[in-house]
């Protein structure tokens, strides 16, 4: 079986996506990049992620062909392969609809610094112009929006992010679904005071070397 680590790793995320309440159902999508084998390990489209086992995981090729797997890949493989193509520092994609982060994106709003943890993804979230799902319209969408950010919205569709590892691209959702719910919270009572730029640019600086050594690698 080809790749079996980054396999067992789609489908304990993917079951960890569920656990953190990130996505539902098979809602969502999440890939991890071998750049030795020029490999992609992929979730495979439409099967909830508490039923995907090692087998189930899609080996793809650069190009999307499948290499090893009996099913289809996820319907958004597209802007995974567009995501690697223009992001040499990124081998893992987190896509979710995690509740707070998707009503931004349903609102069109991008996400401040309202809270430093933003910096998980940069100084903002920024917000990619809706297209369908599932098109090479929105694949240039993504990636035209995302520019070097480790996270971007989807309007009206939900969030993606990415790391050097999925365990960091993980992360990144997972803050930012945070960040996302203390806007929306904060917009609900008042006004909320962002954390300044020259602040944000200081944190930005502090994260570079952030966590363990083997975790720093973004």
């Amino acid at each position: 079986m080809q790749l079996e680590q980054e396999r067992q790793q789609i489908v304990d995320y993917g079951r960890k996506l569920i656990r953190s309440g990130l996505t539902t159902g098979s809602g969502g999508n999440l890939s991890l990049l071998n750049r030795q084998h020029n490999l992609i390990a992929i979730g495979p489209s439409g099967i909830d992620y508490d039923e995907v086992g090692v087998e189930d995981v899609v080996i793809v090729d650069r190009r999307g062909d499948i290499v090893d797997g009996r099913w289809k890949p996820s319907s958004e493989l597209g802007f995974h392969l567009a995501l690697y193509d223009r992001r040499p520092d990124v081998a893992a994609v987190v896509h979710t609809h995690s509740v707070y982060a998707t009503t931004m994106a349903c609102l069109h709003w991008e996400i401040p610094a309202v809270h430093y943890l933003v910096g998980f993804s940069g100084n903002k979230v920024p917000l990619a112009p809706y297209a369908t799902f599932g098109t090479p319209e929105l694949a240039r969408s993504v990636t035209q929006s995302i520019g070097g950010y480790n996270a971007v919205l989807l309007a009206n569709h939900g969030l993606v992010a990415v790391g050097g590892s999925l365990k960091a691209a993980f992360n990144v959702a997972e803050e930012i679904e945070l960040v996302a719910r203390l806007y929306y919270q904060t917009r609900s009572v008042g006004e909320p005071v962002l954390v300044p730029e020259v602040e944000m640019t200081r944190v930005l600086e502090k994260f570079k070397t952030y966590g363990q050594p083997d975790e720093t690698k973004n």
